[in-house]
């Protein structure tokens, strides 16, 4: 795949995948650092930022790139944070951040200084407890990455959160992902590319999970000009999800293989890596937030890639027919899910175990807990919670002593 090269010195144009994805990452960055910033006795909260394809930092027709979204974002978070936190009679917090820009074209490395200039002198003069350091690079991001593991060694940031929007799909290998996952326990990574460029790398990688997996829609490995043909067709959009997942699932805990939403044919994926199941919960509530940005085919409860790609499977674009769906899909996964262990799990095992496996909204997962006939959640002084939003990480979900029987042996093989 010829690999499109944006160019910054000109003005580059702002396509709908890039504003889509600009937008979920705009959103959830928000609300990393206001859950980050929630410890009654906190007084700082420190975080390394590395953007390894950052741009010139405004396209064309004015929006802000990624590196001017960071710095937007950390500003306004920080309003938001301490107008809550002095509210609720707490001490506010100081934001310290490190900033590491990365493009492998120093003309546009130049312009992205000229951009971002303004914005980090308005936030010094404005005396907030927002301290940037910005520290810029200008090479392939492989070679740049171990100069960067240097910097977040030297200045001990444990919290990190990679922004890797490369063209194509080459720039960034897979156990650099993987590197960065088992590096920094804090570690998140936002991962965009190409699928064409992807099956491609992996026809010759792993050839023979790209035939298992492109079999399934009529394809042979190395007919891939009949993609073009198939992109725009759900199954297509199931085959290459499941591709997707098998290739990346190693590098995480938890990895969200959704592709940006086109009708006319999913092209682009954005990733989200990370190792802890509030991230990935944070992650599906935002997508929720923006329906139709990223598209999910497979099942809409647990188990989300688990169907037959003859006869199952629906496309789930995180809108509220989608959240019914899913509702309904729970009620039935989540007690067999229990049932697997034992008669009882904490909620906060629950939730390890389950988001690795469903698209679904927090919200959702807590209604079909309370609606279930099957299950009682039972607070930690013994209480039984009556109400899907008081629902927490320290309860207790039980099987009901009165229950109907639940047919979790002759289950076990349903998709």
């Amino acid at each position: 795949m010829a690999e499109k090269r944006y160019e910054w010195l000109n003005g580059a144009v702002l396509d709908d995948h890039s504003r889509q994805k600009h937008k979920i990452l705009k959103e959830y960055f928000f609300q990393y650092l206001a859950v980050r910033c929630q410890i009654p006795q906190q007084a700082k909260f420190r975080l390394a930022v590395i953007d390894g394809f950052s741009g010139g930092g405004r396209y064309q027709c004015g929006s802000a790139g990624s590196p001017v979204i960071f710095i937007e974002v950390l500003k306004s978070a920080l309003n938001f944070i301490n107008v809550n936190r002095s509210a609720q009679g707490l001490g506010l917090v100081a934001l310290e951040c490190l900033l590491v820009l990365n493009d492998a074209d120093k003309d546009v490395t130049e312009l992205l200084k000229n951009n971002l200039a303004p914005l980090l002198a308005e936030i010094t003069a404005s005396g907030i407890e927002l301290k940037i350091q910005t520290v810029y690079f200008s090479e392939p991001f492989e070679q740049v990455y171990p100069k960067v593991k240097e910097l977040l060694s030297k200045y001990r940031f444990r919290n990190v959160l990679f922004n890797l929007d490369q063209c194509g799909h080459s720039h960034v290998e897979r156990k650099t992902i993987l590197d960065i996952t088992r590096s920094y326990p804090s570690a998140e990574i936002f991962y965009t590319f190409a699928i064409e460029a992807l099956v491609s790398f992996l026809r010759k990688s792993e050839p023979d999970m790209v035939l298992q997996q492109l079999s399934s829609v009529g394809l042979e490995s190395h007919d891939l000009k009949a993609l073009e043909g198939l992109i725009h067709k759900n199954s297509w959009l199931g085959t290459a999800e499941r591709l997707v997942f098998q290739a990346f699932k190693e590098c995480a805990p938890y990895v969200s293989p959704f592709s940006i939403n086109n009708p006319l044919g999913w092209r682009y994926w954005l990733i989200h890596f990370a190792n802890s199941y509030k991230a990935r919960q944070v992650y599906n509530n935002i997508l929720h937030d923006n329906s139709s940005a990223q598209a999910h085919f497979g099942r809409a409860g647990l188990r989300m890639l688990s169907y037959d790609p003859a006869e199952d499977g629906s496309l789930y674009l995180f809108g509220d027919s989608d959240r019914e769906n899913a509702r309904i899909e729970l009620l039935e996964d989540i007690p067999r899910l229990i049932s697997e262990s034992g008669d009882a799990v904490i909620v906060s095992d629950f939730y390890a175990s389950i988001y690795n496996e469903t698209p679904a909204h927090t919200n959702d997962v807590h209604a079909a807990i309370i609606e279930s006939s099957e299950i009682e959640v039972i607070t930690p002084t013994g209480g039984t919670r009556r109400k899907a939003n008081t629902i927490t990480v320290n309860d207790i979900l039980k099987f009901k002593s009165q229950r109907s029987f639940f047919p979790i042996f002759s289950s076990q093989n349903k998709k």
